[in-house]
């Protein structure tokens, strides 16, 4: 079974980690502020590549930045290339350079 968990340290730095069976299998490494969302890599194992599990990662983030009102700052090569494919799909919560 597969599970995303948000874990966080105490100054809000850390990782929507990806579990199956317990075992992490993929990260997407974040930090959050009062107003924003900056994600800094996504990885998923070599082995587990090709099964979506990035695409399931982003989805997780990008709804917790929706639920809790943030703006998402895409550092990461993955995500940010996601977010100019299909800005329709993240308009409302990319915060874009000015």
């Amino acid at each position: 079974m597969t599970e995303i968990k948000l874990e966080l340290n105490e100054r809000k730095h850390g990782a929507f980690n990806l579990y199956e069976d317990g075992i992490r299998i993929g990260e997407m490494v974040v930090s959050i502020s009062d107003s924003a969302l900056t994600v800094y890599h996504t990885e998923v194992d070599q082995a587990q590549e090709g099964k979506g599990f990035a695409h399931q990662l982003l989805e997780e983030m990008v709804g917790y930045a929706r639920e809790n009102g943030l703006k998402v700052i895409p550092l990461c090569p993955y995500v940010h290339a996601q977010f100019r494919h299909h800005p329709e799909a993240y308009t409302d919560i990319w915060q874009q350079p000015d």
